[in-house]
């Protein structure tokens, strides 16, 4: 079934949307859950890599075999995916690591640091960072929902899973710096806004080559599944291991594939 654009820019949106309940369980509860943290960390982890290797990049592959022959099809393909690496890697490079959503620390860490109290500059930076970040990972979730809602469904609530802790790293070290549960929570909840407003850029500015290269969504599937993956790697699997249960990770991990197997084998 092909998706559409309203249907997509939904999906990126209530992906986004997570990053709210991030923002509030970071006040909900006096300690990380470290054990859910990893859990769900890792079932993103394990839904995205799946999605990317068994279903973007495989289905980028076959529709650019068919448009350039094999052989030139896969190195186009293969250029697209490790070309989404390498934009999720610079962008990544570009945010500063002690705001870098990607390094989330624990409750109990921020509680213990001097964080500054400049709100204003703060919540720039913050706002910068996540746009930047989001801006790709929106992206990926707009294209799947594009090429079908089966597609998605599952990449929006892997990035919505990936949002959750994201809003932690956000409104914690607010809060922290300014005393105001309210103001760290609308911060933290306002940058999901992120993922819906990188995607409509993206898709405006790629419209056009859409139109009129046929090869074109392919290649931006291909992208996209490097993106996914550099992401996990990145951030998501970094992110879980830090919290010292690696074996709930793993079980996360492969829990996600499976659910993501089963998934496209029924739908």
């Amino acid at each position: 079934m092909n998706g559409s654009v309203p249907g997509a820019l939904l999906l990126t949106t209530l992906a986004g949307g997570a990053t709210v309940i991030g923002a509030a369980a970071a006040f909900t509860a006096r300690r990380t859950n470290t054990a859910l943290l990893s859990a769900a960390l890792g079932l993103s982890g394990g839904v995205m890599v799946y999605i990317a290797f068994v279903s973007l990049l495989a289905d980028a592959n076959e529709a650019l075999g068919e448009l350039l022959g094999k052989t030139p099809g896969q190195l186009i393909g293969m250029a697209a995916f490790f070309g989404g690496m390498l934009i999720a890697a610079l962008i990544d490079k570009m945010v500063p690591e002690t705001i870098n959503p990607h390094q989330t620390r624990r409750i109990e860490e921020l509680e213990k640091e001097n964080l500054p109290a400049d709100l204003g500059r703060m919540s720039f930076i913050t706002a910068l960072a996540m746009v930047l970040h989001k801006f790709p990972e929106g992206i990926a979730v707009f294209a799947s929902g594009i090429q079908s809602a089966e597609l998605g469904i599952p990449v929006a609530l892997a990035m919505a899973l990936h949002n959750i802790p994201e809003g932690i790293a956000v409104s914690v070290p607010v809060y922290y710096a300014t005393g105001s549960r309210k103001k760290a929570f609308l911060i933290a909840s306002l940058t999901g806004l992120a993922d819906p407003a990188g995607a409509i850029l993206g898709w405006l500015l790629l419209m056009p080559l859409i139109k009129s290269i046929p090869a074109t969504l392919p290649v931006i599937h291909g992208a996209v599944a490097g993106i996914m993956v550099f992401v996990t790697f990145d951030g998501l699997l970094p992110m879980a291991q830090k919290f010292g249960r690696p074996h709930l990770t793993l079980y996360g991990i492969i829990s996600g594939m499976f659910l993501m197997a089963l998934a496209l084998a029924f739908l």
